[in-house]
């Protein structure tokens, strides 16, 4: 790859710092997708112990580009995302990896599948990280910020996607506890 090439991918993916999310830090500053990208891909180089059958590398790599499609579509929260939009941010993503040169467009592609298949234990960590930091991120922001529906929401989300890993199903359980305390002292 060129270092025109290398610089233009970059260009597109720096819209990620600028691109926010629906949930605040807990300094209740708007958090950007990068910022959620970043901390999917810690945690899971954090877990390369936990889960010693995985490839974490590739789990960080899948985090790491997990939501580069919002670069085009902006964050659109889960539980108010369609599958017009899961569509619409799918296409252009796969337009740009198709533009860019053909090793790394192979490289993002391979991931982008991986990833949307979910049959391998690598994407299924993904996206069991990365719905588990938004839980983790609610608990972090103030709770005035929170929108109605995430009050249930937090008690509920991600339960089915960590159910293959009794270690995430622990540390989701975590999680409850430290948003049912929140309820509690802040409700």
């Amino acid at each position: 790859m060129d270092a025109k090439a290398y610089l233009e991918i970059l260009h597109v993916a720096e819209r990620l710092k600028d691109t926010p999310r629906h949930c605040t830090t807990s300094n209740r500053r708007t958090e950007s997708v990068a910022e959620h990208s970043w901390r999917v891909s810690l945690m899971a180089l954090l877990l390369r112990h936990e889960f010693p059958e995985a490839d974490i590398d590739r789990v960080i790599a899948m985090a790491v580009v997990h939501d580069l499609g919002e670069c085009f579509t902006g964050d659109i929260p889960a539980f108010a995302k369609t599958q017009n939009d899961r569509d619409r941010e799918s296409e252009l993503f796969c337009d740009w990896v198709q533009s860019m040169p053909p090793e790394i467009s192979a490289d993002l592609a391979a991931l982008y599948n991986e990833m949307e298949a979910q049959q391998t234990l690598e994407s299924k960590l993904c996206k069991a990280l990365d719905k588990l930091e938004a839980l983790i991120q609610h608990n972090e922001s103030p709770l005035d910020t929170w929108s109605e529906n995430e009050y249930t929401l937090n008690k509920t989300y991600a339960y089915d996607t960590v159910a293959f890993s009794e270690w995430l199903l622990a540390l989701r359980n975590e999680i409850q506890k430290e948003t049912l305390a929140k309820l509690d002292c802040e409700g």
